[in-house]
């Protein structure tokens, strides 16, 4: 199960004043590094900073609760995984990367979408399939986008967005200057995914070429319902590169995410070649809607995760302990972010779905200078003269 480093959390620099403007937070047994060196396992961070971390995560946790419960009312129907437990990877990785910086992930990809400019209204209108969705209500759960902010999906096939995001390192290579800092890519996966062909093949490709790619894997300890024991025969997923670095982290502390990509975004994007990184999590709901998630664990399981390593009351205490933030004051925000998402979510209900043959044909063919050129018909081959001879 997950290391319990966050438990001994602890300020290593006091001052007189807990309203200071910088605190250093020491995480100790958050890093295990795999041909590499591990980063210093503490953060320089502030109340500021870690009200930001806090809003976002929770806001990403009402929004997923927001889905299961809209689900279960058949207002969002078909496929549906959501990322509640985890959200601590989606805000630290995105503080830790620039917008310049690619990305791409499975199809547990709401939070993610979030964290890349997405709004609550834009991702739940998208799952109730409204035009007004961040994918015009024609992408759903598994297949959110914005090339603007260069986050590429959302992935229905399992693995398959990895060689896409290792195609993404290389073209942040191919772009960038000699000697230059590259952009870097990140492909997401979970521990489900870790053995799938096309990875493995991706990886000797970007270590063959030094491609800036980082192969992420969110290990939340189990592949739809099977245990990481029971699906690999190596669950040190860090180590799985071979030769190529690996370094295994806390993925329920935000600071410990965020530090450690920092870590790993400066290795490879200084022409190191790739980097394989294990976050060590846990989700909440099942594996998809259709999971109940106590089959192949118990209740108890998941109530001591949420009581130990749930990743927004672990910022909720740093917040508590070392700066002036109070209970009172970080419940009034929560009260704030729930009508907030539920406003969104009332927004996204008022919506329609695409309309008619013009949103149907859409974004299918491109003219030479690459803009939008609907064509009314479908590519196929010619049967009626056969029939007719």
């Amino acid at each position: 199960m997950l290391t319990r480093s966050r438990q001994f959390l602890r300020p290593a620099r006091r001052a007189a004043s807990r309203s200071m403007a910088s605190v250093t937070i020491e995480f100790p047994g958050a890093y295990t590094p795999h041909n590499c060196e591990a980063p210093e396992a503490k953060a320089e961070t502030s109340k500021e900073e870690l009200l930001g971390y806090f809003k976002q995560m929770y806001t990403m946790r009402r929004m997923e609760i927001t889905c299961d419960n809209e689900y279960k009312a058949r207002t969002i129907r078909g496929f549906c995984h959501l990322y509640d437990g985890q959200e601590a990877i989606g805000a630290g990785v995105s503080a830790a990367l620039s917008l310049e910086d690619s990305w791409i992930t499975s199809y547990r990809c709401h939070c993610i979408a979030l964290a890349r400019g997405g709004t609550v209204e834009g991702v739940l209108a998208e799952l109730m399939g409204n035009a007004h969705g961040q994918t015009g209500g024609k992408g759903g759960s598994m297949h959110f986008y914005n090339k603007a902010q260069n986050f590429y999906g959302g992935q229905g096939i399992v693995g398959a967005q990895v060689p896409v995001g290792t195609g993404l390192a290389f073209a942040n290579k191919y772009k960038t200057p000699e000697g230059e800092k590259m952009p870097v890519a990140i492909g997401c996966y979970g521990d489900g995914a870790a053995n799938q062909g096309q990875i493995w093949e991706a990886a000797n490709m970007a270590a063959l070429w030094k491609l800036p790619m980082i192969f992420c894997i969110e290990n939340n300890q189990y592949g739809m319902g099977t245990s990481k024991e029971r699906s690999s025969s190596n669950n040190d997923y860090y180590t799985m590169g071979n030769k190529i670095p690996g370094l295994k982290m806390d993925g329920m502390n935000v600071l410990s995410v965020r530090e450690g990509m920092k870590h790993v975004k400066d290795f490879v994007s200084s022409g190191n070649g790739p980097m394989y990184v294990e976050m060590s999590t846990y989700r909440y709901h099942g594996h998809s809607m259709s999971d109940p998630g106590t089959t192949y664990r118990n209740r108890d399981e998941i109530s001591a995760m949420r009581k130990t390593s749930d990743p927004i009351e672990l910022t909720k205490k740093l917040l508590v302990e070392h700066t002036d933030a109070t209970e009172a004051e970080l419940k009034a925000i929560e009260k704030e972010i729930r009508a907030e998402v539920a406003a969104a979510c009332d927004r996204a209900k008022a919506g329609a779905p695409p309309e008619g043959v013009p949103a149907l044909i859409e974004n299918v063919y491109l003219d030479a200078d690459g803009k939008d050129t609907p064509q009314a018909y479908i590519r196929m081959p010619d049967y009626t003269k056969s029939v007719r001879a």
